[in-house]
């Protein structure tokens, strides 16, 4: 089983940032997933600093964070990676949603969505920042050899506490 943390668009909003990877850490994930505009290097702290396996792409608003690329697992998009046997493709705009990977997972939109076309399972968890909308968001993304489990949670960035949403693909 493999269970992961996944957010996006974080933008200047480093509390909420904060407070999201703190929930997902209570739902005992074991990997972060950031699909960019991290925007400043305090995200990047937050993500390096939270003592989970992470990685990050750079959205369009994160320029400044170049400089940072030998500090951070922040990396140019699409970026590839695996964990066990599942194939990942990471990326901030969703220009590359094609199905050569088990799991897409892309930011921008600031809209949560998910989708499971064919084998590949389409993912983007919603922005952190509350800026489109009032709610902060974040995924817990839990695989198993049978299904996709997709915990969608979020709040208002006032509120404490997290609602929840759940989305199960079989394989």
């Amino acid at each position: 089983m493999i269970r992961l943390g996944i957010l996006s668009d974080s933008h200047l909003k480093d509390n909420l940032t904060y407070e999201a990877v703190e929930m997902l850490k209570s739902k005992g994930v074991k990997y972060l997933v950031h699909a960019g505009d991290l925007q400043m290097k305090e995200n990047l702290e937050i993500l390096k600093n939270s003592g989970l396996i992470y990685v990050s792409v750079f959205g369009n608003n994160d320029w400044q964070l170049t400089q940072y690329t030998n500090e951070y697992k922040i990396y140019n998009e699409p970026y590839y990676f695996k964990i066990q046997d599942v194939k990942f493709k990471l990326m901030h705009i969703p220009n590359y949603l094609t199905p050569d990977s088990d799991i897409v997972i892309f930011g921008h939109t600031h809209k949560f969505e998910v989708d499971y076309k064919g084998d590949t399972l389409y993912l983007n968890p919603g922005e952190i920042c509350a800026r489109e909308k009032n709610l902060t968001e974040a995924v817990v993304l839990t695989i198993t050899d049978k299904e996709y489990k997709v915990e969608y949670n979020y709040k208002e960035p006032t509120q404490t506490i997290w609602q929840t949403k759940e989305f199960v693909f079989a394989k």
